[in-house]
C-alpha cells in the first residue's frame, strides 16, 4: 500500500476555506485630543469614510463636553476576504477644562466588553458568541509638545493591562525628521519609566524570508508611529497622483515611507499582526481578567460585599429612591445573596472534584 500520501496537507486549505466563510471581526479603538486627525488617518487606514455624518461640537461647547463613547462599524470586502470592523472612538477626550478621571469611560467600556463576553462563554448557547472586545487602541500623541503629557500617562496606565496599545503621533508633518526621531526617543524612554506596557511584537521565525524580518525590523523602530492622513488625491509635481497633503514649499505623500510611518502602521495593523493582536487579546488580556474574576469568587464574603455595594449603586443612581420601598431592597439583596452562595458552592464543588481527580492521578502513577 503507498503510504507517501494521505493528504495531510490538505488541512490548511479547509482552513482557509472555512474562515474565508466565516469572515473576521475586529474591534479598533481610537483615544487622544481632538485635532490630531484621528478620523482622516482612520478614514486613510480603511479607505472609507466613517465620519462623514459626523458634527463637531463648537469651541465654548467642548469647554464642558465629558467623553463620550461612539461604536460604528462597516463591513469591508477585498479579494473575496470580509472583514467587519468595528471603531470605538473616544470624542471629548481632554477637552474639558477639568480632565480629572477623564478616560473612566473608555475604561468600563473595555470593562464591559470582557465581562460579556464571558458571560457569553459562561452561558448555554455558546455557539454564536459575538466578540466585541477592543482587540487594539491606537493612542494620539500630540507633536507639538514634548513627549507625554499627565493626561497622556493617566490614560494609558488605566488601559494598559486590559486592551493593546499602539502609540501613534498624529500629524508628523509638523515636524521636522530629526524632531520627529528626538520626539520618538523621548516618548519610549517616558513609557519605560511610567512602566506601561504596549503592543510587543512577536519574535520572527527563523524560516521567515529576508524581506519579512526587514519589514518587521522596520515596523519595530518606527514605534510610535509618526503618521499623516490624507484621503485626497493630489498630483506630485504635476503629472503622479499620490494620497498625500499639498503645502506651499512641496506635498507630503501619506503612503511614502520618507515622509511618514503610514504603510508601517497599515501594514502591521493589517496585513501582518491583526490575527496576532486578536491572539494577545484572548490568552493574555482576557484570561487575566478571567482569572481575577474566578479569584474574587473564591474568596468567601469579597463576591458578596461587592454585590451589595453594586446593589446600592445602581439602587441609588437608576431607581429614585422614594419608588424603591426598603423591604424590596432588603429582598434584591437576599436574591442576590442566596445566587451567589449557590454560585460559590459550585465553584467549591469543582475544586474538590478537580484535587481529588489529581490526587487519582498522582496514586496511578505510584503505583
Amino acid at each position: 500500500m503507498d503510504k507517501e500520501y494521505v493528504g495531510f496537507a490538505a488541512l490548511p486549505n479547509q482552513l482557509h476555506r472555512k474562515s474565508v466563510k466565516k469572515g473576521f471581526d475586529f474591534t479598533l479603538m481610537v483615544a487622544g485630543e481632538s485635532g490630531l486627525g484621528k478620523s482622516t488617518l482612520i478614514n486613510s487606514l480603511f479607505l472609507t469614510n466613517l465620519y462623514e455624518d459626523r458634527q463637531l461640537p463648537e469651541t465654548s461647547a467642548r469647554l464642558t463636553q465629558t467623553m463620550t463613547i461612539e461604536r460604528r462599524g462597516v463591513e469591508i470586502e477585498e479579494g473575496g476576504i470580509k472583514v467587519k470592523l468595528t471603531l470605538v472612538d473616544t470624542p471629548g477626550f481632554g477637552d474639558s477644562v477639568d480632565c480629572s478621571d477623564c478616560w473612566l469611560p473608555a475604561v468600563r467600556f473595555i470593562e464591559e466588553q470582557f465581562e460579556q463576553y464571558l458571560r457569553d462563554e459562561s452561558g448555554l448557547n455558546r455557539k454564536n458568541i459575538q466578540d466585541s472586545r477592543v482587540h487594539c487602541c491606537l493612542y494620539f500623541i500630540s507633536p507639538f509638545g514634548r513627549g507625554l503629557r499627565p493626561l497622556d500617562v493617566a490614560f494609558l496606565r488605566a488601559v494598559h493591562e486590559k486592551v493593546n496599545i499602539i502609540p501613534v503621533i498624529g500629524k508628523a508633518d509638523a515636524l521636522m525628521p530629526k524632531e520627529t526621531q528626538a520626539l520618538k526617543q523621548k516618548i519610549r524612554e517616558q513609557l519605560k519609566e511610567e512602566e506601561i506596557n504596549i503592543y510587543q511584537f512577536p519574535d520572527c521565525d527563523s524560516d521567515e524570508d529576508e524581506d519579512f524580518k526587514r519589514q518587521d525590523a522596520e515596523m519595530k523602530e518606527s514605534i510610535p508611529f509618526a503618521v499623516v492622513g490624507s484621503c485626497e488625491v493630489v498630483r506630485d509635481g504635476g503629472t503622479r497622483p499620490v494620497r498625500g497633503r499639498r503645502y506651499s514649499w512641496g506635498t507630503v505623500e501619506v503612503e511614502n515611507p520618507h515622509h511618514c510611518d503610514f504603510l508601517n502602521l497599515r501594514r502591521m495593523l493589517v496585513q501582518t499582526h491583526l490575527q496576532d493582536l486578536k491572539e494577545v487579546t484572548h490568552d493574555l488580556l482576557y484570561e487575566g481578567y478571567r482569572a481575577r474574576c474566578l479569584q474574587s469568587l473564591a474568596r468567601p464574603g469579597a463576591r458578596d460585599r461587592a454585590s451589595r455595594s453594586k446593589l446600592s449603586r445602581q439602587s441609588a443612581t437608576e431607581i429614585p429612591l422614594p419608588m424603591l420601598p426598603l423591604a424590596e431592597t432588603e429582598k434584591l439583596i437576599r436574591e442576590k445573596d442566596e445566587e451567589l452562595r449557590r454560585m460559590q458552592e459550585m465553584l467549591e464543588k469543582m475544586q474538590a472534584q478537580m484535587q481529588q481527580s489529581q490526587t487519582q492521578g498522582e496514586q496511578s502513577e505510584a503505583l
